[in-house]
């Protein structure tokens, strides 16, 4: 069993609060890791920690609030894998294609490494949690910002709306990007999404 410290009271705020958080997620994390978050109850985190579940209930209102917590940081590791593989892209077609293969590098990762944890992403999408929504729009956020770099240097044609064309590429990249899709793309791997990729930088020539 997982035991966390006892000596902080419940009702104390600020940084104390914010270190008992992060040792229910930790101990949460390895909880789900080792049962999956799909079979995992409250009570059963509870008592894996060492808390009571009213205990918990004081810094997280539900267990899909802890998997969202979990959720943001795997997600977040992604977006830095992600900003991390542009950083030296020197045109908006260099920069799609590392975007791209960062997403579902880091995606697959965390799959073949931590099948337990990619549970947690999949119900994030499956359940539309707002780890995932506000993920998907960090990675349309990126995208748009590419495509409107490559309108203005002459790269990518301008007559389809930008939004459509965004919509398109995300729609495109879904197979390989979402995590319950891209457990039955894994055998398309690397080679799909390669072709993918180079067949939307075909349709986004002038």
């Amino acid at each position: 069993m997982s035991t966390l410290p006892h000596d902080q009271s419940a009702g104390q705020r600020g940084p104390a609060d914010h270190t008992i958080r992060e040792q229910i997620v930790s101990a949460a994390n390895e909880h789900f890791a080792k049962y999956g978050y799909g079979k995992t109850t409250v009570s059963d985190l509870a008592k894996e920690i060492g808390f009571s579940k009213a205990y918990i209930y004081k810094f997280f209102d539900s267990k899909q609030a802890i998997g969202e917590a979990i959720c943001n940081q795997c997600l977040d590791a992604v977006l830095a894998s992600v900003a991390l593989s542009m950083a030296d892209a020197k045109t908006p077609t260099d920069k799609l294609r590392r975007m791209f293969r960062a997403i579902v590098t880091a995606s697959a990762e965390l799959f073949f490494s931590d099948r337990k944890l990619y549970d947690i992403a999949s119900h994030s999408v499956i359940e539309k949690w707002s780890s995932s929504t506000q993920y998907g729009d960090k990675i349309y956020a990126m995208l748009e910002q590419i495509i409107v770099e490559g309108r203005q240097s002459g790269e990518f044609e301008r007559k389809t709306p930008l939004d459509e064309t965004c919509r398109a590429i995300t729609q495109a990249m879904q197979p390989f990007t979402n995590p319950v899709m891209l457990q039955h793309s894994l055998d398309l791997l690397p080679d799909g999404p390669n072709e993918v990729i180079s067949l939307v930088l075909r349709s986004l020539s002038p």
